[in-house]
């Protein structure tokens, strides 16, 4: 019945994949359903009308105590390498229901994450805490309002059961949407595996779901890491221009798709440092935010690695061609970053000394603990309060020559600006905002809650409401740290 009043539309043509890819299991009902927030805004995109459904119900949806007809949940296989160590992995605590097809035919992944114990769950419970769901759904949405390519936030649902972590934490469950959760995790499972029927099925189920344009080459597989290493750069690009970083770039996190996918231990970067880590467990800094980009290239080349046997039937031959692909990425990356940056300071086409002038920045902001955010905010003459670190006498010598090579190429004021509020956001979840909303979530107070994820609908847009969320966290001798949540 509510199937019908929503509009869902389920294919799952995942789960008719080989049964070495899946495992059949549906979520593990829970005691005391309660819906905690829902996405209005992402049912409309997807098609779905929840406007006659009553919160019971949503609340008995969105935690698998009911499931929608069409569904047909499964639990994926994949593997991966986590801090540079091979794992076998899969769904832990996380259930996919299936494909919906939206009325436009595009096709959204909806997974439950903290729906219970999998055969995948490895001594675990299967179960996560309503603070990192509420964490996820509060970044992958704020991401998406910033361009960022990201999986996205449909509901959270509280169990009305206790979570045992370091503590006893009330336990929830997220609604995950996504294009797939096909990872190159996914690929490593299915190539330790040595069966290459498998293999092909997986590049030409990916090909045929993502990007049918390269279904007719003569290299599928190379062309298809072709294909991922631009869409991850650009996805990295896009990380460093907001100042955001992942915290856990295992390569069972780097989606297939092109999207930021599981939102662990991440966390916004205020005072510019490219060593930054907020994760508890990388603690050598391999996730840190200027390593990101060689991470990226790292990941890459293991998924290179998983099509070897695809690429060509010399294995020495196909190692020669993957990784001169592979090695294709500094550059391209380098280009794409140097773009980027032309775009935070409002500059139009090249000139020869556009990396100094960039580089001479990021140097100043490093070693003046600036704010990474509000620098160009201040660039922008949108700063909000005045901040005297600005009146440093190498910053002004510095500004100077960013104003003359403004004049460039046609440029005028109107249109630096323009190029520049676009890419430069006025606001991001500030860490010490978003950790002030989940406590009191926490304690059952959700309006600081959704006025955070208000406010961050619009992060490129002066209002009076976005003014008390710009400032960073007030100065301090602890340092800021963010945890897996498993």
């Amino acid at each position: 019945m509510l199937s019908n009043e929503i509009g869902w539309n389920f294919d799952n043509t995942y789960s008719k994949l080989p049964e070495s890819f899946i495992s059949k299991i549906s979520p593990i009902p829970v005691k005391s359903p309660e819906l905690t927030i829902f996405n209005y805004n992402l049912a409309e995109k997807l098609g779905l009308n929840f406007s006659s459904i009553e919160k019971n119900d949503l609340s008995k949806l969105f935690s698998g105590n009911l499931l929608p007809k069409g569904s047909k949940s499964i639990a994926q296989a994949y593997a991966g390498h986590q801090f540079g160590h091979f794992t076998m992995l899969g769904d832990g605590r996380a259930v996919l229901m299936g494909e919906h097809v939206s009325k436009n035919n595009e096709r959204f992944d909806i997974q439950f994450k903290g729906s219970g114990q999998t055969p995948f769950s490895r001594n675990g419970d299967g179960r996560a805490a309503l603070g990192p769901m509420l964490r996820e759904y509060i970044i992958s949405e704020a991401m998406h309002s910033l361009n960022v390519p990201t999986t996205r936030s449909l509901a959270v649902v509280k169990t009305g059961e206790d979570v045992v972590r370091e503590n006893i934490l009330q336990g929830a469950i997220l609604t995950r949407v996504a294009s797939s959760h096909l990872r190159v995790g996914t690929f490593q499972y299915v190539a330790i595996r040595n069966n290459e029927s498998e293999l092909r099925t997986l590049v030409d189920y990916t090909i045929n779901r993502h990007y049918p344009n390269i279904k007719k080459s003569k290299n599928k597989a190379i062309d298809l890491l072709k294909v991922l290493i631009e869409l991850q750069i650009d996805l990295v690009v896009n990380w460093m221009r907001v100042g955001f970083i992942h915290g856990v770039m295992n390569t069972d996190n780097m989606s297939i798709s092109g999207e930021t996918i599981d939102y662990g231990p991440c966390a916004f970067m205020d005072t510019y440092d490219p060593q930054t880590v907020f994760s508890s467990i990388d603690e050598l800094g391999r996730y840190a935010y200027f390593n990101q980009p060689s991470i990226t290239k790292w990941n890459l080349a293991r998924f290179a690695e998983c099509l070897i046997s695809l690429i060509d039937p010399k294995k020495e031959k196909a190692i020669e061609i993957a990784t001169e692909t592979i090695n294709s990425f500094d550059k391209s990356y380098e280009t794409k970053w140097i773009n980027m940056m032309r775009d935070k300071l409002g500059l139009f086409g090249q000139d020869q000394k556009d990396q100094v002038l960039i580089i001479d920045l990021l140097t100043w902001m490093h070693k003046n603990k600036a704010d990474y955010t509000n620098t160009f905010c201040f660039l922008m003459d949108e700063n909000f309060q005045h901040n005297k670190i600005y009146n440093d006498e190498n910053f002004l010598t510095w500004k100077k020559r960013w104003k003359e090579r403004l004049k460039l190429n046609n440029n005028t004021p109107e249109k630096y600006l323009s190029l520049m509020k676009s890419v430069n956001p006025l606001v991001i979840p500030r860490n010490h905002k978003v950790e002030e909303v989940l406590e009191s979530a926490n304690n059952n107070d959700l309006p600081p809650l959704k006025k955070l994820i208000k406010v961050l609908e619009k992060p490129y847009e002066k209002t009076k409401e976005n003014i008390d969320y710009q400032s960073p966290a007030p100065a301090s001798d602890k340092k800021y740290k963010t945890f897996c949540g498993t």
